[in-house]
């Protein structure tokens, strides 16, 4: 007798189809975004895993937060603010020279991974899976060809973020104070700004990382964009 398929292998199954479906000259740059503790990096890390046994063409991974600026050089807003977060915390153009643009269009292939980093030359055919947040924000959209985002509600945000970053932040009532006070104020202005779900090809429920739902699996289609 043949096991049933479970429900989060049969969602990697599908999002494998999705990204090698999409055909692009140059490598094919794929965001998985979606608030803090979503499941963003688990779930690339699966779906590069995935398309690995579908494949031979490489597959390439990345997280944002390893383009996370030093802390001492995020001055332009008080560093325990939502802006600070939100606004200050990355290099959107060290991540676009870096990562976004050498393999895009008019790219040369000659990619980092985080400032700083070798430079690597990306293989023909090669397929980036770069997780973080924010990912859709105006000054990175338009150097992905497919967005991948992970819905889960701001009550599960706390709770996983909490349960995950205690230790590195003293206890769980400092790490719940943060995300009230920092970090859901940030995600819920992302949310609300750039209505990153809605924006998505790919729209998954990651509530239950055990059984997520495919909300929506429309294909990326060319859209205007800068390379």
């Amino acid at each position: 007798m043949i096991a049933p398929v479970d429900a989060r292998t049969l969602l990697l199954e599908t999002l494998a189809g999705r990204v090698l479906a999409v055909a692009r000259p140059h490598p094919v740059r794929v965001a998985v975004d979606g608030c803090s503790a979503a499941g963003k990096t688990t779930l690339a890390g699966e779906l590069a895993a995935a398309l690995r046994t579908r494949t031979t063409r490489p597959v390439l991974r990345a997280s944002v937060d390893d383009f996370t600026k030093p802390a001492g050089t995020r001055t332009a807003y008080p560093p325990h603010t939502p802006e600070s977060y939100y606004l200050d915390t990355w290099d959107p153009a060290q991540i676009r020279a870096d990562l976004l643009l050498p393999l895009g269009p008019a790219g040369d292939g000659q990619y980092r991974t985080a400032p700083g980093a070798p430079t690597t030359r990306a293989p023909g055919g090669a397929i980036l899976l770069a997780d973080g947040i924010f990912l859709q924000r105006p000054e990175l959209d338009p150097h992905w060809d497919l967005r991948i985002y992970l819905h889960v509600g701001f009550d599960v945000v706390l709770e996983r973020g909490v349960a995950r970053d205690h230790q590195r932040m003293g206890g769980a009532a400092e790490a719940e104070r943060r995300y009230r006070t920092k970090y859901l104020p940030a995600e819920r202005r992302y949310v609300t700004d750039v209505r990153p779900a809605e924006r998505a090809d790919v729209l998954v429920d990651n509530t239950d990382p055990a059984t997520p739902v495919l909300l929506r699996d429309r294909l990326s289609r060319h859209r205007s964009r800068s390379g």
